[in-house]
C-alpha cells in the first residue's frame, strides 16, 4: 500500500467526486427530459469509472491510503445525492431514503469506534458491500428512466425496483459483516 497521491486511479475517483454537485443540479435544477438524460449517464460514467479506478489500482500496481478513501467516499456521495435527489423528485419514497441513511449511518457509527479503539482506521471493502453499490448503482438510473412515461419506462422502473431492492438488502447485510469486524477488532485490541 502505497501513500502516493497522484495516480491514474485516484484521479478516476476525484473526477467522479467533482461530478456529484453537477449531477445534483442536473435533477434538481432544470427537471427537462435532456437533462435527467445527462444526468443519467453521469451516473453511468461514474459507476464505470468505480470499476476502472479499481482495476487500474491493481493492474498498474498504484493502490494507495487515499484511494481506499477516495473510492468509497464518491460511491457514498454518490448513492446519498442520487437518493436524496430522487426523493425530492418524488421519484422515491422517503423510507428508502431513510433505509439507506440509517444504514450509512450505522457503519459510520461502526467506524468511529475503530478509530477511536483500535489502530486500524479503515476496513477492508467486502464483496457483499461492492455487490450492493452495484445493484445501487444499477437501480437509481433505472428508476431515473422510469419515472417517465411509456411502456418501456414501466419496465425500466420494475427492473430499478428490484435493483433497488436487493441492492438495500445487500447493503444493510453489508453494514452487518463491517459491524462485526469493527466488533472482532475492538476485542483483539483490548485483548492485547
Amino acid at each position: 500500500m502505497g501513500d502516493r497521491i497522484v495516480t491514474w486511479p485516484n484521479a478516476l475517483s476525484a473526477a467522479r467526486l467533482a461530478g456529484v454537485p453537477v449531477f445534483l443540479w442536473l435533477v434538481i435544477g432544470p427537471r427537462t427530459t435532456e437533462a435527467d438524460l445527462v444526468a443519467v449517464g453521469i451516473l453511468a460514467l461514474a459507476g464505470l469509472s468505480d470499476w476502472l479506478d479499481g482495476k487500474l489500482a491493481r493492474m498498474l500496481n498504484q493502490t494507495s491510503r487515499l484511494g481506499q478513501v477516495l473510492d468509497p467516499a464518491a460511491d457514498r456521495l454518490y448513492i446519498a445525492a442520487t437518493i436524496i435527489a430522487l426523493a425530492v423528485r418524488g421519484i422515491i419514497p422517503w423510507w428508502l431514503l431513510s433505509a439507506i441513511a440509517a444504514r450509512e449511518l450505522c457503519v459510520g457509527m461502526a467506524l468511529l469506534v475503530l478509530r477511536r479503539r483500535t489502530p486500524y482506521g479503515t476496513l477492508q471493502v467486502s464483496f457483499v458491500g461492492k455487490a450492493a453499490t452495484l445493484c445501487l448503482m444499477y437501480a437509481f438510473p433505472m428508476l431515473f428512466l422510469g419515472a417517465h412515461g411509456g411502456t418501456a419506462a414501466e419496465v425500466v422502473r420494475v427492473i430499478g425496483w428490484a435493483f433497488a431492492i436487493w441492492g438495500t438488502a445487500l447493503y444493510w447485510w453489508a453494514a452487518m459483516l463491517y459491524v462485526t469486524q469493527v466488533r472482532d477488532l475492538v476485542k483483539g485490541a483490548a485483548a492485547s
